[in-house]
């Protein structure tokens, strides 16, 4: 080969021979063909013979979706829990909040409830007051009437839930015509006085009554049902709709009942015939055991012991507040008492005495049965009966 000179053009052939001898110049040289390399850190030599530059490692291939779609599947799932947490604690406290406006409303419910109720115990123990005069029943009746009638003011003023609007509306009509009956006794006793005919006044002071009976029938099947299936409805189990019953005697709205009262009333104690009551029997419970008065008598004393006193009204009037006591001579002494509210003529009425701890084991007891005798009653003989008691375990 010969030497070019400097100032020499170089002619084709000469540019040719040169970029063929020279390894700098190997146009193959120049491209890199990353895509034959079996390892992104293996350094191979060049074709021309001159070494390579190094290539830094390649990251491995991100999976489809990668942490990106990780990271947002964690976040929408913890949404899904912190939800379903915020729903259950929204549902409980709705729930605690239902079931306490239920709660407050039948337990306002039960105030009014208890107070018309004990005003009906009140007229029951007035009625059957012996030796009460008419003008003063009259004026207790009046007394009660006005009571109601504030109870019947705080009713109007609660607020039940929505579901009980109509049973709020029973009750409120329950109270008024607790108002309404006490009302037309006061007036019916007002007019006894004026009026001669038992019968009559007997058959006006029942249809006054009435409205007591009713006022019961509208608070029990119209109120207090109903209101029980509103709260079955609502999943509110752990509230009770209260009683109130106003009418202690079932015989409140009977005229017959009403004309033995009138003539209670208006004839005195000592009027209108015989007037007495008398024992009919004694039997020892459970088992109803007729007690002899002429021997011995063995009875199994056990925790439901129970003595049960018949009485028989053997005169003609009807008596009221009847004492009835049961003693048994030990030591200690045991001695319990009873009343009789009313009993009519011929009526037979039973008396159960219980509660009996302290038996005595050793020997026979004297047992004592005593029925108080009202004013008039003549014949006393059978309102006492005496019975010797041997108790006993088995």
């Amino acid at each position: 080969m010969r030497l070019l000179d400097s100032a020499t053009p170089a002619t084709p052939r000469d540019v040719f021979e040169r970029e063929r001898t020279d390894p700098r110049t190997d146009p193959q040289t120049d491209i890199e063909f990353d895509f034959f390399d079996e390892s992104p850190t293996a350094e191979a030599p060049s074709r021309g013979g001159g070494a390579r530059r190094r290539r830094l490692p390649k990251r491995p291939p991100t999976p489809p979706g990668g942490p990106h779609l990780y990271r947002l599947a964690l976040l929408i799932a913890g949404a899904i829990v912190l939800a379903v947490i915020l729903i259950f604690v929204v549902n409980s406290c709705r729930a605690n909040q239902k079931r306490s406006a239920y709660k407050d409303y039948v337990g306002d419910v039960s105030e009014v409830a208890s107070q018309s109720e004990a005003l009906g115990k009140q007229l029951n123990t007035r009625l059957n007051t012996p030796g009460i005069k008419l003008e003063d029943l009259r004026g207790d009746v009046e007394g009660l009437r006005q009571q109601q009638e504030q109870i019947l003011g705080r009713t109007e003023d609660l607020t039940p839930p929505g579901p009980l609007v109509e049973q709020q509306g029973s009750l409120v009509e329950a109270m008024q015509f607790r108002v309404n009956g006490l009302a037309g006794l006061a007036q019916a006793f007002a007019t006894v006085a004026q009026t001669s005919s038992t019968d009559q006044s007997g058959a006006l002071l029942a249809q006054q009554a009435s409205r007591l009976v009713a006022a019961d029938v509208v608070y029990d099947d119209l109120f207090k049902v109903g209101t029980q299936a509103v709260l079955r409805e609502q999943d509110v189990t752990d509230v009770a709709v209260p009683d109130s019953d106003f009418v202690q005697n079932a015989d409140l709205a009977s005229p017959d009942s009403w004309e033995l009262i009138v003539r209670r009333l208006t004839q005195g104690p000592t009027a209108g015939g015989l007037h007495g009551n008398g024992i009919v029997d004694v039997r020892a419970q459970p088992g109803g055991q007729v007690l002899s008065q002429g021997a011995d008598n063995t009875v199994k004393a056990s925790a439901d012991l129970a003595f049960a006193v018949r009485v028989q009204n053997s005169g003609d009037n009807q008596e009221t507040q009847i004492p009835v006591t049961l003693t048994i001579q030990q030591d200690p002494v045991i001695r319990k008492r009873q009343l009789i509210d009313v009993i009519d003529p011929g009526e037979t009425k039973t008396v159960s005495f219980t509660g009996f701890g302290d038996i005595d084991f050793t020997g026979g007891s004297v047992m004592k049965v005593i029925v108080e005798p009202v004013a008039g009653e003549q014949n006393t003989s059978n309102n006492t009966a005496q019975y010797t008691v041997i108790f006993t375990l088995g």
